[in-house]
């Protein structure tokens, strides 16, 4: 859904991302069920075994580490932004918020998969959740059950950053390995794959960066 903050000071901000999407987006890939601006729409299901273009990973293994992550020149707008938000709040710091992001971003995935719309109120923007909200229900409606699993995150990058006034805008790129499949009412499946697929994710991440409360809410998400 892989156009919508951080740790280092971001586990805190980000949980504080809201609780970090707790479980949110278990499935922002099939997820978001149909086209929304949020998230493409599903896809015939692909039973396991060599996917077209798309590497296939054996076993269950635990999420990965992410690797080191290279941040924006500070000479470039982007690097300039990130400084500006640093003397809006003194307690931000880039890599802090990609720790925070990355955990926000599994925690939308998985409460938007398990449909917990309690955790997904308070890390997303009010348009987002109610895009959220609206293909959770149309999946109930289905009676269709989404199962989706982050087995690793390849890489979580800044791709853009601005100031507007108070309100800091961060965009990042979240590259994961991820099983997504769609189940009717019978458990058999209509959408996805339950083979591990690559997926690249964009999302935007805003928080007033005046305010005393350090969550930052995932306001757009696409994917790549």
């Amino acid at each position: 859904m892989k156009h919508m903050g951080g740790t280092g000071s971001f586990p805190i901000d980000l949980v504080l991302f809201g609780m970090i999407a707790a479980f949110l987006v278990l499935r922002l890939r099939s997820i978001l069920g149909k086209r929304t601006g949020f998230e493409r729409p599903p896809q015939p299901y692909q039973p396991a075994g060599p996917a077209m273009g798309a590497p296939i990973i054996e076993g269950r293994a635990e999420p990965t580490p992410s690797a080191a992550r290279p941040l924006p020149d500070v000479a470039s707008p982007t690097g300039q932004a990130l400084l500006r938000m640093q003397q809006l709040d003194q307690k931000f710091a880039p890599d802090g918020f990609l720790n925070g992001a990355e955990k926000a971003f599994g925690m939308i995935v998985t409460s938007f998969a398990a449909g917990d719309r309690a955790s997904l109120r308070n890390l997303l923007s009010d348009e987002t959740y109610s895009a959220f909200d609206g293909a959770i229900t149309a999946r109930e409606q289905a009676q269709q059950t989404q199962r989706t699993e982050i087995r690793a995150t390849q890489s979580a990058t800044i791709e853009e950053a601005e100031v507007r006034g108070n309100v800091g805008q961060i965009t990042v790129r979240f590259v994961t390995d991820q099983i997504n499949v769609t189940l009717d009412s019978k458990g058999n499946p209509v959408a996805g794959t339950d083979a591990v697929t690559e997926i690249t994710d964009i999302w935007t991440f805003q928080r007033d960066l005046t305010s005393p409360n350090p969550a930052w809410r995932m306001i757009a998400a696409r994917t790549a």
